[in-house]
């Protein structure tokens, strides 16, 4: 993380933990009726009356997730809540509320933490989403950000990883390979500057690329217009390991079978041009690049004449038997087996 140096340096430990509480969260405001308490007592109280309830949680660890040398304070907060609400949304859910805790060395004064606070409370209005809670603690080894999002959903709408059925379409929203291309150009600047202080990256030409790893967006817009089009998916799951994991993940859940076509998995230019410069293949990328955060889902095939053109929506293959297993069809009309290669954090770094 550069300093400046000009900046004021408040010390945490000055503020205490409940001071800081106090401080970090005095903007925050509630705007869900299902909010009946937030931040302020020994928990939150949440009233939802006869919808369903959906709770995830996500971890965020500095050098495992996140590297501070380029990804702003800002954007990190914002991202941190955006990856939760984006499994909210693989539900067909409305997210409501969230929680975060935060883990933070020394090394940190208030002023970086407030910049972090920014991108949560900015996450918040855009999502329309309440900060109701969380814990803030010290930390040996960095910063560590957990985040509990909360979402409702009516019984019957709600969609999981395990509906999908033989002859279902496979369905994707937006365009693939994105933010991994932006990591790999993000680690070349970094690395360039390692040597060359001096040497300040022209990040234009890969703008949509990097927006789409330090700022990316979940796909609330994609449930609304889901339920404008009256068209329930029979399984979804967000993609954020990768295309080709998580087709097996719904396949595993669904005990089917998929074809993914090569030739119909949506790449922006930006891409196809950055993995050229960089002689990666942009078909594994798009496979295997993960962070995309798009919503992956099967729908019946009665309901495509409902998605048919639709510019948020790609068909990218359809569902098989079991038997039959999961394949990627090439642009030469090659059966090749889907295999699991998203990122991993208990590997190697």
């Amino acid at each position: 993380m550069i300093e400046d140096k000009n900046q004021p340096r408040t010390s945490i430990s000055e503020l205490g933990e409940f001071g800081l509480i106090d401080h970090l969260t005095q903007n925050f405001e509630i705007t869900q009726k299902s909010t009946v308490k937030g931040i302020g007592d020994d928990a939150a109280v949440l009233d939802f009356k006869s919808k369903q309830i959906v709770i995830t949680t996500d971890l965020l660890v500095e050098h495992v997730h996140f590297d501070l040398s380029y990804m702003p304070l800002k954007h990190l907060g914002y991202k941190a809540i955006m990856v939760n609400l984006s499994d909210v949304y693989a539900m067909n859910a409305t997210a409501t509320q969230v929680t975060i805790a935060i883990a933070v060395s020394n090394r940190f004064p208030l002023e970086a933490i407030e910049e972090l606070y920014v991108g949560f409370e900015a996450a918040a209005k855009f999502y329309d989403i309440d900060i109701v809670g969380g814990d803030t603690t010290s930390s040996t080894t960095g910063l560590i950000i957990s985040v509990t999002a909360i979402g409702e959903v009516n019984k019957n709408d709600v969609v999981y990883r395990s509906g999908a059925k033989p002859n279902d379409l496979l369905v994707v929203t937006g365009d693939l390979g994105a933010a991994y291309m932006g990591f790999q150009v993000l680690q070349r600047e970094k690395e360039v500057f390692k040597v060359n202080p001096n040497n300040q990256p022209d990040l234009d030409p890969y703008s949509y690329i990097v927006e789409r790893q330090l700022k990316p967006e979940a796909r609330k817009d994609i449930v609304k217009l889901l339920k404008d089009l009256k068209v329930k998916p029979t399984s979804m799951i967000d993609i954020s390991d990768g295309l080709s994991s998580e087709i097996i993940h719904l396949c595993k859940q669904s005990a089917v079978g998929a074809e993914l076509y090569e030739d119909k998995i949506p790449l922006d230019p930006q891409v196809i041009s950055t993995c050229e410069e960089f002689n990666l293949d942009s078909t594994t990328i798009a496979l295997n690049g993960g962070e995309d955060y798009e919503l992956l889902m099967t729908i019946s095939q009665e309901d495509f004449p409902k998605i048919k053109g639709n510019p948020n929506l790609t068909v990218i293959g359809y569902i098989t038997d079991k038997e039959k297993g999961m394949h990627l069809v090439t642009r030469g009309e090659t059966l090749v087996p889907l295999i699991a290669k998203g990122w991993n954090s208990f590997k190697d770094q």
